[in-house]
């Protein structure tokens, strides 16, 4: 059998890189991580630094290298975190920090953006949107975490930044920027901006109009390829820092929501993921454009050649859970043992926890409803609730979400998903896949090495745009470690608490607006 090649790929997330080599037969081996600090204001300011973010990606990637010697590697591809901005001069070096994904500081410059007129829909003009709609197939949101809001908030906010700019980019786009000198984008990383025109999934470019709303020259933002082309080769100073030969190839890449679908095995259309990292996400293929502006849904140019994807995201999920550890534990200094402990408590406690309910609105929420002003809470503690069942409540409250966004993406498609993939970090957890099996009537699959979903993915893009494999044979190469069918004897309880989670939304978004806004 001949020997495998392999991809160098690289998977920058919020809490930091991820590095491995992917084969051409969906292995992962030498494996590396590195941690990043992430910077909050409580202003709603989301900050990493782009150094920080090289220097760990070089220190997991002469690991990777170093413990795979003479691995044929052939070509490097990065994914990452989605909807940020890199600002950065003529000579390519980031000036000051990374805005990323869960910065919301431009929402009070979308207004004029977004379009005037006697009649609002979902916060825009009604001429503006038929144009958003039409060509990129959604528009900003109001949550002031997109890019263009970003972009917004410099101008207004950050003069001095914005004025020195000579490209804002995505995250991907600004590490492919470090690797070749050349800063582009790809389609579907562009997408979030929604500036473009994405009618043709394999044909994207800006378009005057929309550049025009938000007063910006093209210049100012990268040219266009798709995300399976060779954008260059790794400039001699980026390979010398990496270890790698100098040339590799690097493959455009994309970012994680596309990659984790490639990663988990779920090519082919209305094939599910659930994604389970800091955030979440419940997303497929589609192989149509179209719009659901009323759940902030819609199809956004996909990695996979002449395909959408049903874009959607739940802000908090994994990070509830970290978020309950710094509580419990305050003391943990990065011991994961506490993650384990934690779903060991939850597993004592019987499903529905007792009739306490958790929501997971830590930092307000994306989709099915777009809200910054939501918050997490507990309801329906009694003098004998305990910590058992709280724990337990917030495992079950991420599900909830989940079976809001299940609902919607399910309208969306018209089509039943079943089974679900899960991946990401909360994929690890037998006891949370058994509570989205029960919560959301679906069989559960948990795919092997669900860490690694974001890195096979980026591997197999680079494989698959290269001809070491074929895209309709990468599902197959995914494997499942564990299947999780619903179980029918917790159906009506967790029916009843489903319908109580979204009463609670309803009768308490005035209130979280009041305090929040």
């Amino acid at each position: 059998m001949e020997s495998p090649t392999y991809v160098l790929a690289i998977d920058l997330g919020t809490s930091g890189p991820k590095v491995a080599l992917v084969s051409d037969r969906s292995e992962v081996l030498g494996t590396a991580t590195e941690s990043v600090d992430l910077m909050l204001d409580g202003t709603g300011g989301a900050e990493q630094d782009p150094h920080a973010w090289w220097s760990a990606i070089v220190t997991a990637t002469r690991q990777t290298v170093e413990a795979s010697p003479g691995a044929r590697i052939t070509a490097v591809s990065v994914t990452s975190q989605w909807s940020g901005t890199v600002t950065v001069d003529a000579q390519g070096a980031p000036i000051g920090n990374a805005i990323i994904w869960m910065d919301s500081r431009g929402a009070g410059h979308l207004k004029d953006l977004r379009g005037s007129g006697p009649i609002r829909i979902e916060g825009f003009g009604p001429l503006r949107v038929r144009r958003w709609i039409a060509t990129t197939g959604g528009g900003p949101s109001g949550s002031g975490k997109d890019p263009i809001a970003h972009i917004l908030f410099l101008r207004h906010e950050r003069p001095d930044i914005y004025r020195a700019a000579e490209k804002f980019l995505e995250p991907k786009d600004y590490i492919n920027l470090r690797l070749t000198g050349r800063a582009v984008a790809s389609y579907d990383s562009i997408a979030l901006h929604w500036l473009t025109d994405n009618r043709d999934p394999d044909s994207v470019d800006y378009d005057d109009v929309l550049l025009g709303y938000a007063g910006l020259e093209r210049d100012q933002l990268p040219d266009l390829v798709h995300a399976t082309e060779v954008i260059g080769g790794l400039s001699a100073t980026a390979a010398d820092e990496l270890g790698l030969p100098r040339g590799t190839p690097v493959v455009a890449g994309t970012p994680d929501v596309s990659s984790a679908a490639i990663g988990a095995g779920t090519v082919r259309d209305h094939e599910a993921h659930l994604y389970i990292g800091t955030s979440s996400w419940l997303t497929c293929h589609v192989p149509y454009k179209k719009t659901d502006l009323m759940h902030s849904i819609a199809s956004l140019p996909a990695a996979v050649p002449g395909r959408w994807f049903a874009a959607n995201e739940q802000e908090t999920a994994g990070k509830a859970i970290d978020w309950l550890a710094s509580i419990l534990y305050p003391n943990r200094d990065g011991d994961t043992s506490v993650y384990g402990d934690l779903n060991g408590i939850a597993a004592t406690v019987a499903p529905g926890s007792n009739g306490v309910i958790f929501t997971p609105w830590l930092y307000g929420d994306r989709t099915p409803v777009e809200d910054a002003n939501l918050r997490g809470g507990f309801f329906n503690q009694s003098l004998d609730t305990g910590r058992d069942e709280m724990v337990r409540s917030v495992f079950e409250g991420v599900a909830y979400n989940t079976r809001w966004l299940l609902e919607t993406v399910e309208r969306f498609t018209k089509s039943r998903l079943d089974p679900i993939a899960m991946v990401g970090g909360g994929a690890q957890s037998d006891l949370w896949a058994q509570i989205h099996a029960d919560v959301l009537d679906r069989t559960i699959l948990q795919r092997v090495e669900p860490l690694w979903v974001n890195v096979r993915g980026a591997g197999m893009l680079a494989h698959a745009a290269l001809g070491h494999v074929e895209w309709e044979d990468i599902d197959a190469m995914v494997s499942t470690s564990a299947t999780h069918v619903p179980n029918q004897a917790n159906r009506a309880v967790y029916d009843r608490r489903y319908d109580t989670f979204r009463k609670i939304h309803k009768a308490n978004r005035g209130i979280y607006r009041r305090i929040n806004g």
